[in-house]
């Protein structure tokens, strides 16, 4: 079965940087569809950015050119680069994929398979 474990979280200071990493088991990626997902408490989960499984890419509006995703389908990984955080961005942050989807859709029903999430604190 497919797992997924997210990795990278952390407390950092505003206008600080993270890189999230969420590697795969049990299959390989490079045919999925990928995205990174993020809920704060008392929010509805939101699509941060997603990447199909031919690198085509799309990014929430409050990224803002802040935040890129990649992959590397020789580790099975997939990453978040974060810069430029915010308060605002503190939440739990999710990893998700989706055999076969060749577009870069954002509709969080699309992907059926779920990491388990990381903690993001952005925090002086």
């Amino acid at each position: 079965q497919l797992q997924l474990v997210e990795s990278g979280g952390g407390l950092v200071q505003p206008g600080g940087s993270l890189r999230l990493s969420c590697r795969a088991s049990g299959v390989t990626l490079q045919d999925y569809g990928l995205g990174w997902f993020r809920q704060a408490p008392g929010n509805e989960r939101e699509t941060v950015s997603v990447i199909s499984s031919v690198d085509l890419t799309d990014y929430a509006d409050f990224v803002e050119g802040r935040f890129t995703i990649s992959r590397d389908n020789a580790k099975n990984t997939v990453y978040l680069q974060m810069n430029n955080l915010e308060p605002e961005d503190t939440a739990i942050y999710y990893c998700a994929a989706e055999p076969g989807l060749v577009g870069a859709t954002r509709l969080r029903g699309s992907y059926t398979y779920w990491g388990q999430g990381t903690q993001v604190t952005v925090s002086s």
